[in-house]
């Protein structure tokens, strides 16, 4: 009875803390021995087999999102097969050249050397799509203006004229070649000054459709512009219908 007594009040003492390091004790010999058991029982083939998957789960290259597909003249979007691609692009700083593309193809840039001063202007054969002619008539020296009425004048019936300024293209320029642009439907022309920004589309002997993007200007303002005086860039860009002739 006494013996009976004693560990009863033996057990009784025991700390909480002391059960559960006993349990957890006991525990870890338990998955222990079933770790023995199941290792002594499946091959080791299998056992290497799944521990190598594992280790290439971590090797695998992670997918990623292809990159999108670069449409002409760096359109966000596609034209449709049956249209033409166009960007103009004009202003920017003294440094930012104009420039002209036409389905992906530069007709005016700095990249191939043939934009200048003044007024830049390129004539595409619109059932072709092939350039017919380029040229930059300069509108701060010299007198180019009849120059450049004599080119528009002689563009082919169903031209597309691609017109935009660097630097300024307002100076030199006279009252008929004004008058000249504005009958191709510019809206802009006479509003021209010192330096602004101007890019215009036009055709000679059709309509193009009213929902296209064909003219813009920007005015040099030393107050409001970060180049110093010169215009922040403006572009045009569109997809013109192969069909309109």
């Amino acid at each position: 009875l006494l013996t009976c007594c004693c560990a009863s009040a033996f057990w009784t003492t025991l700390s909480p803390d002391f059960v559960k390091l006993s349990g957890l004790l006991l525990a870890s010999l338990f998955a222990w021995y079933l770790g023995y058991i199941f290792a002594a029982h499946v091959p080791q083939e299998s056992l290497s087999t799944s521990i190598a998957y594992l280790q290439d789960i971590g090797k695998k290259p992670v997918l990623k999102a292809p990159l999108p597909k670069r449409q002409k003249c760096d359109h966000w979007s596609p034209c449709s097969p049956g249209s033409y691609a166009y960007r103009v692009l004009s202003g920017g700083g003294k440094e930012k050249l104009a420039k002209i593309c036409f389905e992906d193809e530069l007709l005016i840039s700095e990249e191939k050397g043939n934009v200048g001063r003044g007024i830049n202007i390129a004539i595409v054969n619109y059932e072709t799509g092939e350039l017919t002619s380029a040229n930059f008539f300069d509108m701060w020296e010299g007198d180019h203006s009849e120059e450049m009425v004599a080119f528009i004048e002689n563009a082919p019936q169903g031209s597309l004229l691609f017109m935009v300024t660097h630097d300024d293209g307002s100076a030199r320029l006279k009252s008929n070649a004004k008058k000249l642009v504005e009958a191709l439907g510019s809206k802009e022309i006479q509003n021209m000054k010192f330096r602004s920004s101007w890019v215009f589309i036009a055709a000679k002997g059709f309509k193009l459709p009213d929902d296209i993007e064909r003219e813009k200007i920007n005015h040099s303002d030393s107050k409001k512009n970060r180049y110093n005086g010169w215009p922040a860039e403006i572009q045009i860009e569109g997809c013109i219908p192969r069909n309109l002739m």
